[in-house]
């Protein structure tokens, strides 16, 4: 199999402000055509990441290499790189078309190749018959379709979307997630999400890199983040896990994990722990034997 370009690349980035380490020595590398996220609680730096990746801000330290190219000083508006922000940052003045439109004019497109342009975004985003409504009568799914459609109207070969769907509602988003996934799909685009929202996460990314205290502490597929973190922070805040402490063991070529509260727990062959540690359990892997005496102590729905 061959593998994949780098599309973006972060050599020991760093940024400050004031006394604060806003990204503190980043290295990360994200393939072309990946759907790659930034997840993380509020304040840990990831916002931050993309605007140094768009030319928003100017790191410290360190380097943006974008297509191998070092854009760590390449203005905003030289880089292939386009942003969705999580106000939408639509002109209020403007109509649908005519938002989608300001950078093509910018670049100084024929209006012919504006036109045709234009109507198949708004085909993609599915805003066919919105083309002149300001955004003030649009819902707010509606201005999230038309911030997009902006930001991928002129082709760039990478999409920023800093926190695009955290605005909506709960039925609403997981509509949009899905749009942003068959969207990325279909232009073959590099998409890369910031998100504190690890359900959003894990439901449309192909690579995840978790983020705290403006560091990044492990990077792998969605699926392998959450079935295998390797580290507690990752486990713990990618959703509900039980963490057991004790030590492990291999005895009679079987790995076994001992605690005080379980006793000993038989592991899986290929499981590698070190001798003192942590063993994480997900809810849904634990199996009820039946024949055991058991009491109902509590009951509540989900959220409460």
């Amino acid at each position: 199999m061959t593998e994949k370009k780098t599309t973006i690349e972060l050599k020991k980035l760093t940024k400050k402000f004031g006394d604060i380490i806003a990204v503190n020595d980043v290295s990360l590398k994200i393939s072309e055509n990946d759907f790659f996220t930034i997840l993380g609680p509020s304040g840990c730096g990831k916002s931050t990441i993309l605007r140094l990746i768009a030319g928003l801000e100017v790191q410290d330290s360190g380097a943006v290499i974008i297509n191998n190219k070092d854009s760590s000083f390449v203005q905003a508006n030289e880089r292939p790189v386009n942003m969705v922000f999580q106000s939408y940052a639509l002109f209020p003045h403007l109509s649908v078309r005519d938002n989608i439109e300001f950078g093509l004019k910018l670049k100084k497109i024929s209006n012919t190749d504006i036109k045709i342009r234009v109507e198949e975004i708004l085909e993609l985003v599915k805003m066919n018959g919105y083309d002149f409504k300001l955004p003030s009568e649009l819902s707010g799914g509606q201005r999230q379709r038309v911030a997009l459609a902006r930001a991928i109207v002129n082709k760039p070969k990478i999409v920023l979307l800093d926190e695009p769907l955290s605005a909506l509602d709960a039925n609403l988003r997981m509509e949009m997630q899905q749009e942003l996934v068959n969207i990325q799909r279909n232009l073959k685009m590099t998409f890369m999400l910031v998100t504190h929202d690890q359900d959003e996460a894990l439901s449309i990314s192909s690579k995840i890199a978790i983020m705290e205290n403006g560091k990044i502490i492990e990077t792998n597929t969605a699926t392998n983040m959450y079935e295998y973190p390797s580290k507690k922070f990752s486990a713990e805040f990618l959703g509900r896990i039980n963490i057991i402490e004790g030590a492990s063991s291999l005895i009679d070529n079987r790995m076994l994990f001992n605690s005080d509260t379980f006793g000993k727990i038989n592991l899986e062959r290929d499981i590698k722990l070190p001798k003192d540690g942590v063993l994480g359990i997900r809810p849904e892997k634990i199996i009820i034997e039946t024949g055991l005496n058991k009491q109902k102590n509590r009951v509540s729905m989900n959220g409460t």
